[in-house]
């Protein structure tokens, strides 16, 4: 698997090349974020935004789907004891429903074949008055051209089945029944968008 692949030198994308966003990152999910929370966190990668979020909340249920991913991402959030690390695939979560008051899934939907059946299941988990907040790189430019970026991850092997602009992400949000879409940018190298909503009633189209 790609992502089991590129695990170990994973943070240097993270706190090198794509710095000055993810310290962006860092500084908005604070606020979005409470005390009292159980929060899911879905494509935690090697825990860029994990530890964040636990320094916060209650409790953090960290996932992944790659093993080697979690194995980072346990390591670098050896310093908090409020997170258990699971492997999960985000279109099929084994959680009940309503079991978390945030459910955050970080630049994973851009990848996904079936991302309405993910944000189906994101939504299923959450928690009724609960928020959904989902962060994802921002692969075209405002003239819709593909970003160098997605160019070379693409050919690295991470096949991008969506490339958005902040207008297309939103869009996508209100396309699939979320009438209220708040987006955040955390601008930098590579820039990404935080959507961020309220539980849809599952009732709703």
């Amino acid at each position: 698997m790609f992502w089991d692949q590129v695990s170990g030198v994973y943070d240097i994308f993270v706190n090198v090349i794509n710095r000055k966003t993810h310290k962006k990152l860092k500084e908005i999910m604070p606020a979005l974020i409470e005390p009292e929370d159980e929060v899911l966190e879905c494509a935690c990668g090697t825990g860029l935004l994990s530890a964040v979020i636990a320094s916060k909340c209650r409790k953090l249920t960290a996932t992944d789907f790659s093993k080697k991913m979690l194995k980072k991402a346990e390591k670098n959030c050896a310093a908090f004891h409020n997170i258990s690390f699971a492997d999960a695939d985000i279109t099929n979560l084994s959680f009940p429903d309503n079991s978390f008051d945030k459910v955050v899934a970080g630049n994973v939907i851009h990848l996904l074949d079936n991302p309405l059946t993910a944000l189906g299941e994101l939504n299923r988990v959450c928690k009724d008055g609960g928020m959904l907040i989902i962060p994802t790189y921002m692969n075209k430019n405002s003239k819709g051209k593909t970003s160098g970026f997605a160019r070379t991850v693409g050919k690295a092997g991470a096949d991008f089945k969506r490339q958005f602009t902040v207008e297309s992400y939103r869009q996508f949000f209100l396309d699939a029944g979320y009438s209220d879409v708040q987006i955040i940018l955390a601008d930098g190298r590579i820039p990404c968008a935080v959507a961020v909503m309220k539980k849809k009633d599952r009732n709703r189209v």
